[in-house]
């Protein structure tokens, strides 16, 4: 029997929810490194049983954690931390670009890495991990500040795709408000050699051979504070999407604005059409329907929280531009929590589901496409990411 599995990253840690396949019964494990930021984590296309998870603190760095078994049982790929008598972890785990500094000799720390200068260059935390369509192994992570990374054996090591920072427009780039971040990581299923990036606030980016140089395709981008109507660099994009039938169309969430494009990003246009306000993180396509996409509107860029107080996807069509509310099952009044840029994904099933997770600690999950929703789960700490294996 076909079902579900969510994957919520929190700020105290990770959840599986596990749903059968008419998605009314739900089980509920976790959490999963409990304490510990849990910024994303994501499944295998090729191994349902392989799992990722990026896992934070700020008094321990930043360590990558792997189910083989669904999330059943976790290790850290390059070695087990120890712990100190008082109970702090120590010692090593996945080993980022280098396995010792080339000045010293020495092993590197987990989150520490050497850019060609010479001086080590000590990143914050993983925002997004994508793992291959074809291999488990392999998988790439983006990280704050705006490197991408990849792995070829389950996470014990992990190279810099440096030429997406060696790109000569990175001098430009500048933090956003969460940071200077590369949050989105999108991989071609009919090109394998293609593969899209998305950093706040530099903007979007695509490599045609598998990562070793890179191309801005922001040409349609219109953000405040940029005078140049034509700058390579310098848009704040908060999520970009894909369908597997259509990868050369994408939908974009920015800063503000909501766009599409249909040539691969070499061009953009705003679609925003009658959404209440076109401020956002999340934007997603409907898994049967590639010109149905959804959105969850936020009131600005210095309030945080929905609209008048009502939580409300919309849904679209016809590919942007006309929009409708989608508010069964959703609160309506006294609302104001947020949805982050990884929280929300559809799974595959007939009728196909969608679901999101809050700063308010809800998931809600719609098993009719978004016509009704209904909370797996409330009361987890503040949601960071959410992503669904769809299980036969």
């Amino acid at each position: 029997m076909s079902g579900v599995r969510v994957l919520v990253g929190t700020r105290k840690g990770a959840f599986i929810l596990t749903g059968d396949g008419k998605r009314k019964q739900w089980d509920v494990s976790g959490p999963h490194f409990a304490g510990w930021e849990i910024y994303h984590m994501k499944g295998s296309p090729a191994d349902a049983n392989r799992l990722y998870a990026s896992q934070s603190s700020g008094w321990f760095g930043q360590i990558i954690q792997r189910s083989c078994d669904g999330g059943k049982t976790w290790e850290t790929p390059g070695g087990v931390l120890e712990k100190t008598p008082e109970g702090f972890p120590k010692g090593e785990s996945n080993k980022f670009a280098y396995d010792a500094s080339p000045e010293t000799g020495k092993p590197l720390t987990t989150h520490q890495w050497y850019d060609g200068t010479q001086h080590p260059w000590e990143f914050k935390r993983v925002w997004h991990l994508e793992p291959s369509l074809s291999d488990p192994d392999t998988a790439y992570a983006g990280v704050e500040d705006a490197g991408l990374f990849r792995t070829s054996d389950g996470g014990k090591t992990w190279q810099e795709l440096a030429g997406l920072r060696g790109h000569g427009t990175g001098p430009k780039w500048q933090p956003g408000a969460g940071g200077m971040c590369l949050h989105t990581v999108l991989l071609d299923p009919s090109n394998p050699r293609r593969m899209y990036v998305a950093i706040s606030a530099a903007g979007a980016f695509r490599s045609d051979d598998g990562g070793t140089t890179w191309k801005p395709i922001n040409r349609g981008l219109r953000s405040q504070y940029i005078p140049d109507p034509n700058a390579e660099v310098g848009h704040c994009v908060h999520r970009i999407a894909l369908h597997r039938s259509r990868p050369a169309v994408l939908f974009m969430q920015k800063h503000w604005d909501v766009m599409r494009s249909d040539d691969a990003g070499d061009s953009w246009r705003e679609v925003s059409g009658n959404l209440p306000t076109d401020f956002g993180f999340v934007i997603d396509v409907h898994a049967h329907e590639p010109e149905t996409i959804y959105v969850v509107p936020i009131k600005s860029d210095s309030e945080h929280y929905v609209p008048d107080g009502k939580l409300r996807m919309y849904r679209s069509r016809s590919g942007g531009t006309e929009w409708e509310p989608l508010t069964k099952g959703l609160p309506q009044r006294d609302c104001y929590v947020n949805v982050l840029r990884d929280a929300m994904a559809v799974d595959t099933l007939e009728p196909c589901g969608v679901y999101f997770g809050t700063t308010g600690g809800q998931v809600y999950a719609s098993a009719d496409a978004g016509d009704s929703w209904a909370p797996i789960v409330r009361d987890l700490p503040a949601v960071l990411s959410v992503e669904v294996q769809t299980l036969r």
